[in-house]
């Protein structure tokens, strides 16, 4: 999964070449969300031509698809692991789709987009999306809804309370600082030997 501003780098870039080239059987999902941390997704060169044309310059299939239509997503990602594992390589596809929320807790979006933005996004929620077909082709309704989302809360509420239980961040003994360099080298390279010199740990 990458974000669309990655297609922008060099890693991408490596990346690509690398799986044209050893015939990797690879999905790769490139989420175009219209919006890095606070920059359009123009910036990474969208504006130009679809991300999904850049598959096709590294000799593989470019897809793009409406990430907000759960059935296109499932049917396009069923097709690209049948191909890898059928030895036809790697696929690139493109979900097309928006990220109406902030990208992080540190992230403002009224900084750099209209505040109306997301309720104007055509494409609508993918899960009301879905939920609305299921329910016209009689396999769902509101009231199976309702009580799905009423289950769905009880049993998240629940495994919360289950992890609290084995303690938080704010309760409990804290584990000791210089227990973040041990079991991570065999032999400690000099500079964590170092740092942990300079923490006094």
């Amino acid at each position: 999964w990458i974000g669309e501003g990655t297609t922008a780098t060099s890693d991408f870039h490596h990346g690509m070449t690398f799986a044209a080239v050893y015939n990797a059987p690879v999905i790769l999902n490139v989420v175009n969300n219209q919006w890095a941390i606070s920059s359009f997704q123009g910036i990474a060169g969208g504006e130009k031509s679809t991300f999904a044309a850049r598959g096709v310059g590294y000799g593989m299939p470019g897809l793009r698809v409406d990430g907000n239509d759960f059935l296109a997503v499932y049917a396009v990602t069923k097709w690209a692991a049948e191909r890898a594992r059928n030895g036809g390589g790697p696929t690139m596809i493109e979900h097309f789709t928006y990220r109406a929320d902030a990208h992080s807790t540190s992230d403002d979006p009224s900084k750099y987009r209209p505040e109306d933005e997301p309720e104007s996004w055509p494409l609508g929620d993918p899960i009301e999306r879905l939920k609305q077909h299921l329910i016209e082709i009689g396999e769902w309704s509101e009231e199976k809804h309702a009580e799905a989302i009423k289950e769905i809360t009880a049993l998240v509420t629940r495994k919360y309370k289950e992890a609290e239980s084995y303690g938080t961040l704010n309760s409990g003994e804290r584990p000791e600082a210089s227990s973040m360099f041990e079991d991570v080298f065999k032999e400690q390279p000099e500079h964590l030997r170092r740092q942990r010199q300079k923490l006094g740990v």
